[in-house]
């Protein structure tokens, strides 16, 4: 199993890293990507800076399993701002990979006319842009291979749908157990 989880300047801490904690605890490959130009990726409140593993444009990720891609403002805008993103997130999504967006970044499909008509939910920020989805609201909605997280508050219940998404429920519920979280 791989993952790829999106970085652009701008993202939020929590739900960038939180499944990349929840993926390297069920021993899942998981490589960060900077869209722009340097590999150093700085979050929306300038908590942290990242040094991403590899750069988008020097990377096809034709072999990953599924696409993470964080909210945080500016950086669901500077995802949407890129088409290498949309074309690589309407290649996981038409090919039946897993494909997930917290927070703000579910705009990202809606830049691309990804999943249109699918259930989604999103932060209350953006639902006003996602006209063309089924916008059901909630934490933490999975229609298919579609996982979208309402935001930083439930970025540990989206990374273990993520997770589910993957593998079963002994693997989600064991590293769920690890993290001292109750899952149903």
């Amino acid at each position: 199993m791989k993952v790829y989880l999106l970085l652009a300047d701008g993202f939020e801490t929590i739900e960038a890293l939180t499944p990349v904690d929840v993926m390297k605890r069920a021993a899942i490959e998981v490589k960060t990507v900077a869209v722009a130009a340097s590999k150093r990726v700085a979050s929306s409140h300038g908590i942290v800076t990242v040094e991403a593993d590899m750069l988008l444009a020097d990377s096809d990720l034709s072999d990953g399993d599924a696409l993470i891609l964080p909210g945080g403002n500016p950086g669901y805008v500077n995802l949407a701002a890129s088409a290498a993103v949309g074309e690589a997130v309407r290649r996981y999504y038409d090919e039946g990979r897993i494909v997930a967006a917290i927070c703000g970044a579910p705009t990202v499909l809606a830049a691309y006319g990804i999943a249109c008509g699918r259930r989604i939910t999103a932060h209350s920020s953006v639902r006003e842009r996602l006209s063309e989805y089924d916008v059901v609201g909630g934490d933490v909605v999975v229609d298919g291979n579609l996982i979208t997280g309402a935001g930083a508050g439930v970025s540990v219940a989206f990374s273990l749908a993520v997770l589910r998404a993957l593998t079963d429920d002994d693997t989600c519920r064991r590293v769920a157990a690890g993290m001292e979280v109750a899952i149903g």
